[in-house]
């Protein structure tokens, strides 16, 4: 009779904590981790420094509206928390009342209403859910931050979100607000970051004059700027010993052809998680390279955590259909019916075309699906839609995964 292999409950976990690591602290290669500096981006956060030299030398008197823009893993995030975090300390020093507040508009479906009522609800912890208008919530805030004698530098995070969700209505009415309050000192500046200047476009054109009149473009990073990054970090993460400049050399090249710092961070620290489950005492190529085959930028985890179901279900199809037909793209009509393929599979609701619609224009915001109009031989006007940055074999077997039937 053949031997029971079934492992103890419990004895797979035990083992596995019982096991040395090579990490010390992996904080530093988590993607929420603020550095206390920024390598690379220390002109940029000194340019925006100055942009706001008026909220610190005369509060009250100015409103900077500043944009933002660069492709993914630029370092857009990091420099505005940076930022954020030293000139609220800097304000607390010279005893002046001045709270950055940073808001990822994709955690709020691109609603300004949802948005706002957050930013509230930090100083009115009771604020009502429901019964006002995103405007109207506007100046409620602007009449909370007048009673507190508070200053507000809001960021909106991934504003791509925003736009595609509420058109230039959101953004007009943000830069616009205090012109409707003459005579009263100024509560709120403005940061908006994008990842796309183009979705500027679709803003009404008052709105594209004031953000782009304090622009800062963030260029991707070189392979040597992303060296210098990771070796920080790994400096700082990892046991002496345990990873060599030459692997840390391996991961920047392979991160370096979109010079996304934030693909080749999570790269480095998934290869060390494969070192350690295989008992390693260091990170090797093969366990980079394990680790790119796993994750491609789009299946990061702080992309798939702000998609809903629906948003993953008209991916699906999307995946299924170009995998099937080894294509570039896919008609939009051909994308909605591989959609309610996968709705019935999934045993939910088809939505209607122009909520759809909405879930092509959020995908397409957050970089995930590319949108184009179509060219000779297509039947009509159509948009056409790709997957730019993996593989729809890849996106399909992520998607099916993590979908429960």
């Amino acid at each position: 009779m053949q031997k029971n292999s079934l492992v103890a409950p419990g004895e797979i976990v035990r083992e596995a904590l019982s096991k040395p690591t090579i990490f010390k602290n992996e904080e530093p290669l988590s993607l929420e981790w603020l550095p206390p500096r920024l390598p690379h981006r220390e002109t940029q956060l000194r340019f925006l420094t100055e942009l706001f030299r008026s909220v610190i030398d005369k509060p009250g008197t100015t409103s900077p509206k500043v944009l933002i823009t660069g492709e993914i893993g630029t370092g857009k995030t990091v420099l505005t928390q940076r930022f954020g975090m030293d000139i609220q300390r800097t304000a607390r020093t010279l005893k002046q009342n001045l709270q950055y507040i940073h808001v990822n508009c994709r955690e709020f479906r691109g609603s300004l209403f949802m948005i706002l009522k957050q930013v509230l609800q930090k100083f009115t912890p009771q604020f009502p859910q429901r019964g006002f208008s995103s405007e109207e919530l506007l100046h409620i805030l602007l009449d909370q931050l007048e009673t507190k004698n508070l200053h507000i530098i809001l960021t909106l995070d991934e504003a791509d979100v925003l736009i595609a969700a509420e058109g230039s209505t959101s953004l007009y009415n943000l830069t616009r607000i205090q012109e409707e309050r003459p005579g009263r000192p100024i509560r709120l500046s403005l940061i908006v970051v994008l990842r796309e200047i183009e979705k500027l476009q679709d803003l009404d054109r008052s709105t594209q004059s004031t953000l782009q009149r304090n622009l800062i473009r963030l260029d991707r990073y070189s392979t040597s700027q992303l060296e210098s990054i990771l070796r920080e970090r790994v400096e700082l993460a990892f046991k002496e010993g345990t990873i060599s400049e030459q692997v840390v050399d391996f991961v920047a090249d392979m991160a370096a052809p979109a010079g996304d710092a934030r693909y080749a961070i999570e790269l480095v620290w998934r290869a060390g998680k494969y070192a350690d489950t295989e008992g390693s005492r260091e990170v090797r190529a093969e366990h980079v390279r394990a680790a790119a085959q796993s994750v491609y930028p789009v299946m990061r985890t702080d992309y798939a955590q702000h998609l809903n179901l629906h948003e993953k279900l008209l991916l699906l199809g999307l995946a299924r259909t170009l995998e099937r037909t080894q294509e570039t793209y896919a008609s939009m009509g051909e994308s909605e019916i591989a959609y309610k393929m996968a709705c019935e599979e999934y045993k939910e609701q088809p939505r209607a075309h122009t909520q759809v619609w909405k879930y092509v224009q959020n995908l397409s915001a957050t970089g995930i699906v590319s949108t184009q109009p179509s060219t000779a031989g297509f039947r009509g006007k159509t948009t056409l839609l790709g997957l730019p940055t993996a593989p729809a074999s890849a996106i399909r077997r992520w998607l099916e995964s993590s979908l429960v039937r």
